[in-house]
């Protein structure tokens, strides 16, 4: 269906009836499947590796071995800095008799002794069901907090401790986030629209639309094996309501221009819908198709963030060109009070810009000196990107929250008083064999504190080989001492070694991610210029566009590494440089994908200078509005206590703000203006006859030429 027919649905006297009973079956479907997205979360994706890593193998092999290695740990932690006295002793001994009803098998080690008599550890297989595990671990920590004899520092840490943590600080975090960004959203609704009622209809249009796509990724997870973890859940709230409202900005501008050029509400929706299509869906789809590049990752947890990111964005596409065209038409134009556009028979022929002061002011300087402007603005940017040097890739697990935990603080006392690897020693499989072999081996690398007896599984196929680093476990130099241990081990003949555990683990994830990087950033950066191009109809404008949105990028980095480092938390999680690279680009290159079909539009009435500069002036305050709340919306991810998500808010925030105010609005048509019509080549915008041109512009720097 052409795009003329399809505006004609819910812009029409009756077709905007039939849209909303539409959607009022789509919202008694999706409504309650929504709400159950929560049910089909599995969280084992946000730390997990590909099956082909030699981690992944060295667990599949650990939990066909040895039976108990499907089992958490839970590590209780006991510290006096003055030395452990005898009463201490006893809490610990009564502690241990009252943990083996809560271990799995009823079994708890005897504790472990620091070399400087300060601290113990009580270490305890928990079970593997989620929810018993979940109960036991609350009632240790209960233990550990009451009635310890004063002076006496415990913790719990572990595997189980830190599952718990996570899941403990995200309690209630998906409604306190759906709040914090409605909140958000419906503020800066208010002040962009100054109306009391016009906020509400988009900000319900939104609303729909997370429902939508809660209930389609509910039911893609529940009957198509969709993966669903926190990660991608929080995405997919920002993801509609930043994007979602954006789209209905543009829409409502372009409605408020076509009511004063027409007397008929439903013929300014036909106009406005048909003129926004193709800025809107080449919007939806950038983002849409960038997102589904990450099905190309390797990272479980980055590859399921592209699907649902995906449907989030068709169901913002969908309500906000269908459900919201056809609120706005059947309330008519009394939702704009007190500003309500009247019908102007003049308005057809006459030049509006004055109505964007700032705006015109603002194409006025870019007019003025366009060399000067785009090679000022990409000489700030450049600039920005010093601010890198803040940054580095890696966040240690004692940083991975924005308040302390008690799985953190074990951490800590351990890494106090215990070699850096004792809470995570790497495990080292190996065929029965070559025990001996593999033992020796290992004792030869720099970097082990300590090796660990060979244990035989119960079948006698295989030993399991304890080694303790000297190192922290997510430190650099435990990850060249595994890659050293590996090496040694896998030279070993026959023993069929695999190196495991959290260090090891913590390697493959670099590896995987540096991986990711190299395949999924230029096939992000193809797809995009490949859309420009068919947009555009031009090879010299994407290019510019896509260069432009990569410096951009950098320059976000640069200034996040700034903000990060005041913040506390300039470790970045791995992950977090491609999932924000992919934000930037898919939605950064939006807001010139806004501006320069409208400008292709008006240089084809126009001319080329003035069209660009009408094309500034008339789209500023409404793509600078999309700008603010889309940032805003990222922003919001600052309520939620673990810092990737941080992190990724400054991110992707910085970057919106730098597009919106510097590179769509100064690089872009500054650049454009200084290469002339070349921008279009080797395309040429058609002269169109039917919209008259308007006066030239009284200011001198507007129409100068």
């Amino acid at each position: 269906m052409s795009p003329q027919r399809l505006a004609g649905v819910p812009a029409g006297r009756r077709g905007k009836y039939a849209v909303l009973l539409l959607w009022l079956a789509l919202l008694a479907v999706a409504g309650p499947l929504a709400v159950r997205l929560g049910e089909v979360q599995d969280n084992s994706t946000l730390g997990a590796l590909p099956a082909s890593a030699e981690s992944s193998r060295a667990v599949r092999r650990a939990e066909a071995a040895f039976p108990d290695a499907r089992r958490q740990l839970a590590i209780a932690v006991y510290v006096r800095d003055t030395g452990l006295t005898a009463a201490d002793r006893a809490r610990v001994d009564a502690d241990r008799a009252a943990f083996t009803a809560y271990a799995d098998g009823g079994v708890v080690a005897p504790p472990v002794a620091s070399a400087d008599g300060r601290a113990l550890l009580l270490s305890l297989p928990m079970a593997a069901d989620e929810d018993r595990r979940a109960e036991a671990v609350a009632a240790l920590k209960d233990r550990l907090a009451d009635g310890a004899p004063p002076g006496l520092r415990t913790a719990l840490t572990g595997d189980a401790a830190a599952e718990h943590d996570v899941f403990d600080a995200f309690g209630g975090m998906d409604g306190a986030l759906l709040l914090a960004t409605a909140a958000t959203v419906a503020l800066l609704l208010l002040v962009t629209y100054r109306s009391p009622v016009l906020w509400l209809i988009p900000l319900f249009a939104v609303g729909v639309a997370n429902q939508l796509a809660g209930g389609v990724v509910y039911l893609l997870a529940k009957h198509a094996g969709l993966a669903v973890d926190f990660q991608s859940q929080t995405i997919l709230t920002v993801l509609v309501f930043g994007v979602g409202v954006d789209y209905a900005l543009l829409l409502i501008a372009r409605y408020r221009e076509e009511l004063r050029r027409h007397p008929d509400r439903h013929a300014a929706m036909a106009v406005a819908l048909r003129r926004s299509y193709g800025a809107v869906c080449a919007s939806a789809a950038t983002v849409a198709i960038g997102l589904l590049c990450l099905l190309a990752a390797d990272l479980p947890a980055t590859r399921g963030l592209g699907p649902v990111g995906a449907v989030g964005i068709g169901a913002a596409l969908l309500a906000m060109t269908t459900l919201l065209p056809a609120v706005l038409v059947l309330c008519g134009r009394w939702l704009f009070w007190p500003f309500v556009p009247r019908h102007d028979p003049a308005a057809a022929t006459r030049d509006r810009t004055s109505d964007h002061g700032v705006w015109r002011r603002i194409a006025g300087l870019v007019a003025g000196r366009p060399r000067a402007v785009w090679l000022g603005t990409a000489a700030a940017l450049v600039a920005l990107t010093f601010g890198i040097g803040n940054l580095s890739l890696g966040l240690p697990d004692e940083e991975s929250f924005t308040t302390e935990v008690g799985s953190v603080t074990g951490q800590r006392l351990i890494a106090a008083h215990y070699p850096g690897g004792s809470a995570a020693p790497a495990e080292i499989l190996a065929a029965a064999g070559s025990a001996d072999r593999v033992v020796a081996a290992v004792r030869t690398v720099p970097g082990i504190a300590e090796v660990g007896a060979a244990e035989p599984s119960p079948d006698g196929r295989w030993v399991r080989v304890p080694a303790v680093l000297a190192a922290a476990p997510d430190s650099d130099a435990a990850r060249d001492t595994v890659a050293r241990l590996r090496s040694v081990v896998h030279a070993v003949p026959d023993a069929r070694a695999l190196v495991g555990g959290r260090t090891a683990t913590l390697l493959d994830e670099r590896r995987t991610v540096d991986r990711d990087d190299r395949v999924v950033i230029p096939l992000v950066l193809a797809v995009v210029l490949v859309i420009l191009v068919l947009l555009l109809r031009s090879l010299v404008a994407p290019l510019l566009l896509m260069a432009s949105v990569v410096l951009s990028y950098a320059a976000a980095m640069g200034a996040a590494g700034l903000l990060l480092d005041a913040l506390g938390h300039p470790r970045l999680f791995v992950g977090v440089p491609l999932q924000a690279f992919l934000f930037l680009v898919a939605l950064g290159v939006d807001y010139t994908i806004f501006l320069m079909t409208r400008a292709r539009e008006e240089v084809a009435s126009i001319g080329h200078r003035p069209g660009v500069l009408r094309a500034l002036t008339v789209t500023g305050g409404v793509i600078t509005s999309a700008g603010v709340v889309l940032a805003a919306t990222f922003g919001a991810l600052l309520v939620l206590p673990l810092v990737p998500s941080v992190q990724m808010g400054v991110i992707v925030a910085v970057g919106i703000l730098l597009d919106t105010f510097l590179v769509r609005s100064l690089l872009i048509p500054a650049l454009t203006l200084d290469l002339g019509a070349r921008t279009w080549w080797p395309g040429r915008p058609s002269r169109r006859t039917s919209r008259p041109a308007p006066p030239p512009a009284p200011e001198p720097a507007l129409a100068h030429t």
